[in-house]
């Protein structure tokens, strides 16, 4: 039997705001102190931060589930680890764990074309100190972490094919997770209805026409973030 919902008094959450702010500047310190540590050859302290950043990658999810839980609404809508954002978290443990390349750029294409833009227009109510605040930030904030690590820290240009590769599994989570959404009457990857929150999506236009706008731009994206390395492939 579930217990009573717990309340955790926090105001709502506001993009821009000092808590937003401030969460976004705990990625970027991270971030550089994790860059800094792989290019200064530091491995002890590089090995502690990829190891500790891919552990609160994985505790996030079972945290989030209880917090769910505890607080009355843990339903269909959030108990899967099903957004694409869940996708970046699991990719990002794999790759800090393993230093795999391939994975890395997975990570790459889809934590800042996608999650960084989670970051940026945050899909939260709850602010500070919600533990959902917490909980959203180490996700999304990870993902980045993770994407900008492995090109600025170890080195991991993508290859020319990465960007096709990365679009073709975008286009295979939106096939699956959205047979996925019907069956269980949720909404991962808001490939049934957009957030509640402002988002990239307002501009997009009406469902569904906002999802095949949202793969091309996916795409586009791609293609962009790959422009800076494609001198650096014909030194290479």
């Amino acid at each position: 039997m579930p217990p009573s919902p717990v309340e955790v008094a926090s105001p709502v959450f506001r993009a821009f705001s000092t808590a937003h702010l401030a969460a976004l500047a705990a990625v970027f310190v991270v971030g550089a102190l994790m860059v800094w540590a792989a290019r200064t050859r530091r491995r002890h302290l590089q090995r502690t931060l990829e190891t500790t950043m891919a552990v609160l990658l994985l505790i996030q999810w079972p945290l989030s589930y209880w917090v769910a839980y505890n607080m009355g609404f843990l339903t269909a809508e959030n108990a899967y680890p099903c957004h694409l954002c869940d996708m970046g978290a699991f990719l990002a443990i794999i790759a800090l764990f393993t230093h795999r390349r391939p994975v890395f750029e997975l990570v790459y294409f889809w934590g800042l074309a996608g999650t960084l833009q989670g970051l940026i227009t945050p899909a939260l109510t709850q602010d500070w100190p919600h533990p959902r605040y917490f909980l959203f930030f180490v996700n999304h904030g990870g993902v980045v972490i993770a994407a900008l690590y492995g090109v600025l820290g170890l080195g991991f240009i993508p290859r020319a094919h990465a960007k096709w590769r990365a679009w073709f599994f975008i286009l295979l989570y939106a096939v699956v997770v959205g047979i996925f959404d019907w069956a269980v009457g949720a909404n991962y990857g808001f490939l049934c209805r957009k957030p509640p929150t402002a988002s990239l999506f307002d501009a997009l236009g009406p469902w569904p026409w906002y999802i095949g706008v949202t793969s091309l731009l996916a795409l586009v994206f791609f293609i962009l973030l790959d422009l800076p390395f494609i001198r650096l492939r014909r030194r290479g």
